[in-house]
């Protein structure tokens, strides 16, 4: 006897021609083509999808990769960005106690990476995996990470070495960025072989996202970034396989869903090709974290709803970690509620919506299958494009990557402008009250020696904000 359920076989099947009319008689003589959306990738996501739109899209495609034993279908990694070790501990050992599976550990000011130890004495790390984020000094929080888990080389630490996001963010380097690059390989090779189940180097597109970059800008930054990591994790040592199984995947997610949920499906088929192509098999995971570019400071409460649009889009995308930020980042030091709350999102999606309960919920939406295909080759070309200048370290020095970047952030701002893109309390139902001024980035205390060589110099990928941007084209 069968036990396949039919859900639709008391309902008659679906008309097209009867669709149509009632779109027609509702549109009053306009095309159904003014239906049609437009994605910042220039492609066009008709209306109505069938299998005629979808074309080659794939359904059922693996999603998430999982380690044995695990009980969760993804980590719920909370963000600990205490200013000093003493209050990093007690936050690393809240987030723990609350529901989270990992932490990411954001060095700010006034944190030195020989007290990360400190920081995480409370840390079971064969237990609760750490992992790392120091832009501009990731060997030197890899080495305070490596002397606080000397006793535990079982544990499944994220080093995120990823001196790339760093350089494009601050548009220079103390030394030759590509000795820097083949620095952090030495240094992941070594650790590597401390640590056979920690992750050492961290491709990820956040850092164009944040910038203004579209999604296919932002997953070939990833691939690039990448390729080029593996390449000297390569020279250092490592064999393919292992190279790309110790590289973990980074993209953002932001408050539109779907077009989150089709940037990490396009960006697995991206990475899939990646690896396949190097003939080798080796395990795509994926770090998602919030976009800080959404966040607002008018009402900063709506941003629950933008974090909980993003970790939806995380945990039905098939990211294997997900951050989200606090509410209330975007106005500085937040709220003891913020991480309490960005944590209680992530725990409500999962044990009470259940939504890893099934391996790939979009799998078989036409238009979502259409969306994904349509921004893996967006992506495709746009890498492309990146390693024909000489890879990514090459593309960033000559600034092609930020003069694309720059039109990209351009066509956002218009989009905000002639409101084709809105954001509640900004563009809509604006406070009366202009909102206050917006947190700097907290200072770094630490920074990597120079590797040596000329200084590195290339037009920086400054950060935005969509408020900014929104309340610049109404002034």
């Amino acid at each position: 006897m069968s036990n396949t359920l039919l859900l639709a076989q008391d309902f008659p099947p679906p008309d097209r021609a009867a669709w149509l009319a009632l779109v027609a008689k509702t549109l009053k003589g306009a095309s159904l083509e003014t239906l049609d959306q437009r994605t910042p990738d220039g492609l066009v996501l008709p209306a109505l999808c069938d299998a005629a739109t979808r074309s080659e899209a794939r359904l059922n495609r693996p999603v998430r990769t999982g380690e044995a034993g695990e009980t969760r279908a993804w980590d719920i990694r909370a963000l600990v960005q205490a200013a000093t070790p003493d209050a990093a501990r007690s936050d690393a050992a809240e987030a723990l106690e609350g529901g989270a599976a990992s932490l990411l550990l954001r060095l700010g000011n006034a944190f030195e990476s020989g007290q990360i130890a400190k920081a995480l004495e409370d840390v079971v790390l064969e237990i609760a995996p750490v992992a790392l984020d120091a832009p501009g000094a990731g060997r030197t929080a890899a080495r305070g990470l490596d002397a606080a888990a000397k006793v535990s080389p079982g544990a499944r630490l994220a080093f995120h070495l990823d001196p790339l996001s760093a350089f494009a963010a601050g548009g220079a380097w103390s030394g030759d960025i590509e000795a820097e690059i083949a620095a952090c390989a030495d240094l992941a090779a070594r650790l590597g072989e401390t640590y056979p189940r920690a992750s050492l180097v961290l491709a990820s597109g956040q850092v164009v996202h944040e910038a203004g970059a579209t999604p296919g800008q932002e997953i070939a930054f990833a691939a690039a970034a990448a390729v080029t990591y593996v390449r000297a994790l390569a020279k250092a040592g490592l064999d393919l396989s292992e190279a790309w199984s110790r590289t973990v995947f980074g993209l953002a997610l932001d408050a539109e869903p779907f077009a989150g949920i089709a940037k990490l499906r396009a960006a697995r088929i991206v990475f899939d090709r990646l690896v396949g192509a190097c003939g080798v098999a080796a395990p795509v995971r994926i770090e998602a974290r919030a976009s800080r570019r959404m966040l607002t400071r008018a009402e900063p409460w709506t941003n629950l709803v933008r974090l909980t649009a993003a970790g939806f889009a995380g945990a039905v995308g098939g990211a294997d970690a997900v951050v989200l930020e606090p509410h209330d980042a975007a106005l500085g030091a937040s709220d003891p509620q913020g991480p309490r709350l960005a944590r209680n999102v992530q725990l409500v999606l999962m044990e009470e919506g259940q939504l890893g309960r099934v391996a790939d919920p979009a799998g078989g939406s036409y238009a979502l299958e259409a969306h994904t295909e349509g921004l893996a080759r967006a992506a495709w070309c746009e890498f492309q494009s990146i390693e024909a200048q000489g890879g990514l370290a090459k593309a960033l020095l000559s600034g092609e990557i930020a003069g694309r970047v720059a039109a990209a952030r351009d066509a956002l701002a218009a989009a905000l402008g002639q409101g084709r893109r809105r954001i509640l309390n900004v563009t809509d139902f604006p406070p009366a009250e202009p909102p206050p001024p917006r947190a700097s980035a907290p200072a770094r205390s630490i920074v990597d020696p120079s590797p040596g060589g000329a200084p590195a110099r290339c037009p920086p990928l400054t950060p935005i904000a969509l408020e900014d941007l929104a309340l610049e084209a109404r002034s």
